[in-house]
């Protein structure tokens, strides 16, 4: 019994990964993808082959891997370049605008905790019921939150540049 309920597991699972998909079409032209047979009258059904689970072992013929990082794959002799000083100056434009928008959000985010702290020093007096307390506190620690969020995105962008 065990193994008719794997057999069936699996098959459920085979018979799902080759499901067929389907392209429809509005009037408008607009493009909208299925794999529900009911909701594809009129469409047509795409050919996407059969898709290979990910593994962690190397294709048969390909060389092995010298390091954890992505492999490097060859750019075409058609592919556009670009000249080493125009990258850059566009490494530095970019390296300008983020400074600039973490110089902008550093200072939205002193802004947000003075007034989260003006916020709490008022709690201390005024009300006694803690729950409206937490409510009112709310949304100035998510404002907070959401500009230190922003602060460190922005620093690791600005890390990433060459």
């Amino acid at each position: 019994m065990h193994r008719f309920a794997i057999a069936f597991v699996g098959l459920a699972a085979y018979a799902s990964a080759h499901a067929e998909i389907y392209e429809c079409v509005d009037q408008n032209g607009n493009k909208r993808f299925t794999n529900i047979a009911a909701e594809a009258k009129g469409c047509k059904v795409l050919n996407v082959g059969p898709v290979a689970p990910p593994s962690s072992a190397p294709a048969a013929g390909a060389p092995p891997a010298k390091s954890k990082a992505a492999p490097r794959i060859a750019t075409p002799s058609s592919f556009p370049r670009v000249d080493r000083a125009l990258q850059r100056q566009r490494d530095d434009d970019r390296r300008r605008i983020l400074e600039h928008e973490l110089s902008n959000e550093e200072k939205l985010l002193a802004q947000a905790r003075k007034e989260l702290a003006g916020q709490e020093s008022v709690r201390l007096g005024s009300e006694r019921n803690y729950q409206r307390v937490l409510d009112r506190l709310e949304p100035y620690q998510e404002k907070v939150r959401r500009h230190e969020s922003n602060v460190a995105s922005l620093r690791r962008e600005i890390s990433k540049i060459r």
